[in-house]
């Protein structure tokens, strides 16, 4: 009989799956996982902090670099909270882009989710092609922001600016003949709602394909059915949320259950699981696929028919427009205030969550009737996610572990902050 040992592992920050500041302290018993104790930290920009000593709007673009899959989401979040802080109503147009966006971003999020997961576990196809269909929802966030990640697109009462009537086109160049410049700008000719609608009609057919490369792929299954099970009532005592929650059977969906912007107004399912396993948290994600094209159709239909002001017209709150600016005094007086000094906000707490691709994603702020505010408290889905890695990983094998970090799709820039 061969002796077995009890090791203490390392795994990460430099292994691939760890993403690069993960360390994670493994107590092995032969191949079979013991302890799992996750050492977070290794990315703490001190964003809570930081938000203290910059007006509002200047910390929008820090929310971009929470979960930076999930841009727009997080900016929700915070503009959210300033809202209920302000008593603002934002224009319904802008209700309307901002949930076109929040599920565009929660596309980009799981495309990204899916085919880094099926790389770690060990299919590279599906890798590729997620990578496809994010170029063109990244495209859709540099037409309406000019960055094609960190937009910093949402602002306090509405949105930075209408949506755009072109989409940028592919030139040609030495890599490009004249007839695959055509096929790749078909789609481009119109407006960004034209190429969105493209993309939504376009999208299911694609999943589609995501599916026959993985759901019924027989080593997809042996790596993911039965790993990491969490049973419905261990989710809720842990705090899970998003598809991690869903995926235990339990069918809680803020967009649902506490409607924000114009989701109470929108037709779309929410979709559970049965055995709380990896395997379960694919199949919702797949399907969340399904449900967010069928939301966004909704919203360029509406879009397309209501124009109007996609930002509040108050000046102490939001800049006047460019040529007002450039010929009125008064507002020029408005926008120097407001880019110098910011607005203040009244005294008092607010907290504003959202559903955002991996969970609930909210925004704690106090205000004591300054221009910045006094605390702001980010609730992180990732955070209470990663905690549970020790319960969801014991007795399991080594292997496991990067199938487990992998259903969890955490984002190290939200969990250590």
């Amino acid at each position: 009989m061969s002796e077995i040992q009890n090791y203490t592992i390392n795994l990460g920050p430099q292994h691939p799956a760890a993403h690069g500041v993960l360390r994670l302290v493994l107590e092995m018993d032969g191949e079979v996982i013991e302890r799992a104790d996750p050492h977070v930290g290794l990315l703490h920009r001190g964003t809570e902090k930081l938000a203290e000593s910059k007006t509002f709007n200047q910390s929008i673009p820090y929310m971009d670099r929470l979960d930076y899959m999930s841009m727009m989401c997080n900016e929700h979040g915070y503009v959210s909270s300033i809202e209920k802080l302000l008593g603002v109503d934002v224009p319904i147009r802008a209700q309307y882009i901002r949930v076109m966006f929040d599920e565009i971003t929660r596309i980009l999020n799981h495309l990204l989710w899916l085919g880094t997961h099926a790389l770690d576990v060990g299919a590279m196809t599906v890798f590729l092609y997620a990578f496809r269909e994010r170029e063109d929802l990244i495209d859709c966030y540099e037409a309406v922001s000019g960055a094609r990640m960190h937009a910093a697109y949402y602002r306090v009462g509405g949105v930075y600016r209408d949506l755009p009537d072109s989409m940028p086109k592919y030139e040609a160049s030495k890599f490009r003949n004249a007839k695959d410049l055509d096929r790749l700008n078909s789609n481009r000719e119109g407006s960004l709602l034209d190429f969105i609608e493209d993309f939504a009609n376009r999208f299911p057919g694609i999943v589609d394909e995501y599916e026959t490369l993985l759901t019924d792929n027989r080593i997809w299954k042996q790596r993911l059915v039965d790993i990491g099970v969490v049973s419905p009532e261990r989710a809720l005592q842990r705090g899970f949320s998003g598809p991690m929650l869903r995926g235990s059977g339990i069918e809680w969906d803020l967009r649902k259950k506490q409607p924000y912007a114009v989701y109470d107004k929108m037709d779309f399912d929410i979709p559970v699981g049965v055995n709380g396993d990896c395997y379960d948290r694919y199949l919702v994600r797949i399907e969340e696929f399904r449900q967010s094209t069928r939301i966004i159709k909704q919203c360029v239909k509406w879009l397309r028919e209501n124009p109007g002001p996609v930002i509040v017209e108050d000046f102490k709150v939001a800049p006047p427009k460019r040529d007002d600016m450039k010929q009125n005094m008064e507002s020029l007086i408005h926008h120097f205030k407001l880019f110098t000094e910011g607005y203040s906000v009244p005294a008092g707490e607010a907290y504003a969550a959202i559903e955002a691709p991996k969970g609930e994603f909210g925004c704690y702020v106090m205000s004591d009737g300054a221009n910045k505010p006094f605390r702001l408290k980010i609730r992180a889905p990732g955070f209470v996610h990663i905690s549970a890695m020790d319960e969801m990983v014991k007795g399991h094998m080594l292997a496991d572990v990067v199938t487990v970090i992998g259903t969890m799709d955490v984002v190290f820039g939200e969990i250590d902050r």
